[in-house]
Formats: structure tokens, C-alpha cells, sequence
């Protein structure tokens, strides 16, 4: 009886876990709100202008934000993995485009550099957790991530990097 007394419990603190960190605001099959961010030059970089007919990872993170920067090596390979492949309903490939909530711009930049994040699409406001994106997305943890279709709509929401993986097989052109 302490066993099944014990599961239970266990099971209720799993489950209001995973509903605590379950973004609310956005629902599969939304489109994606619009956004503009500076890059690390300082050049304004609209999302809409990026997500037009491609697969498109948007990638909350920070510089400051342990389990961010180890999901870093797993956000490269998966960028490198499917960067050039050929999607479904598309002619421009997949592309990651990286929120970050950091307040501090070098930071940001050393973080970006020491991990290794080499796609080119680096945004922030530099407003951390009062970031317009983040406000914006219902972004309230990280790291956190969205699966943008070629027609601006979400695919999928992520908790975690290793969830992603699945939903972009299925978007493959056959013989990838």
C-alpha cells in the first residue's frame, strides 16, 4: 500500500512539474506572433522576414542559464545535422533563430562564441525575463523552444532539445 501511496504521489508532482514549465501562450497551429530584435551588431532583425518558407527553430535561451548552455552541444548538432536538408512544403531548408534573454550584450556574444552557435540568427533586446520576446511568447523558463512551419504556423513546443528531433524527421523530403 506505501508503494502504491508512493507512486501516486510521485505521479502528482511529476505532473504539476511538467504543467508548470508548459508554455500557455502558444498553441500548435498558431501563427507566430512578429517580433524585432536587435542582432549582436545592433542591426534590427525581424522574425517574419526570417521564418518565410522555412522550417524554423526559435530558441529561447541566456548566456546565464546552466541547463541552456548544455543543451547548447545538442542545439549545434541538430543544427548541423538538418541545416541542409530538404523539408516538406519548402525550399529553403531549416534555420535556428536564437532569443536570448541575457542583459549583458558581452556576455551574450562570449557565450554564443564559446558554445559554438554558428547559424547566424542571434537576437535579444538585452531586457532579460522583461524581454518583448519573451513577454511576447509566454517565454517564463528556459530554455524553451518552438518549431516554425513554412507557412509561419507552430509545428511543435519544446521543453527540451531532445524533443525536436522527431518533429523534424517527419517534415523530411524522402531520400534526406
Amino acid at each position: 500500500m506505501k508503494q502504491i501511496l508512493a507512486t501516486l504521489i510521485l505521479a502528482c508532482a511529476v505532473f504539476t512539474a511538467s504543467a508548470q514549465y508548459e508554455n500557455t501562450k502558444m498553441k500548435v497551429g498558431q501563427v507566430v506572433p512578429d517580433i524585432t530584435l536587435k542582432d549582436t551588431a545592433g542591426k534590427d532583425v525581424k522574425l517574419s522576414t526570417l521564418i518565410k518558407g522555412k522550417i524554423v527553430l526559435l530558441d529561447f535561451w541566456a548566456s546565464w542559464c546552466h541547463p541552456c548552455r548544455l543543451a547548447s552541444p545538442k542545439v549545434v548538432e541538430l543544427y548541423k545535422r538538418y541545416s541542409d536538408k530538404k523539408f516538406k512544403n519548402t525550399k529553403k531548408g531549416f534555420i535556428i533563430v536564437s532569443v536570448s534573454l541575457d542583459q549583458d550584450k558581452g556576455a551574450w556574444i562570449k557565450a554564443i562564441q564559446q558554445d559554438g552557435l554558428v547559424w547566424p540568427y542571434h537576437i535579444s533586446d538585452l531586457g532579460g525575463w522583461r524581454s518583448s520576446a519573451a513577454s511576447t511568447y509566454g517565454v517564463e523558463f528556459i530554455p524553451q523552444s518552438l518549431l516554425i512551419g513554412p507557412d509561419g504556423k507552430i509545428m511543435g513546443k519544446y521543453q527540451a532539445i531532445e524533443m525536436i528531433e522527431p518533429d523534424l524527421q517527419k517534415q523530411l523530403k524522402s531520400g534526406n
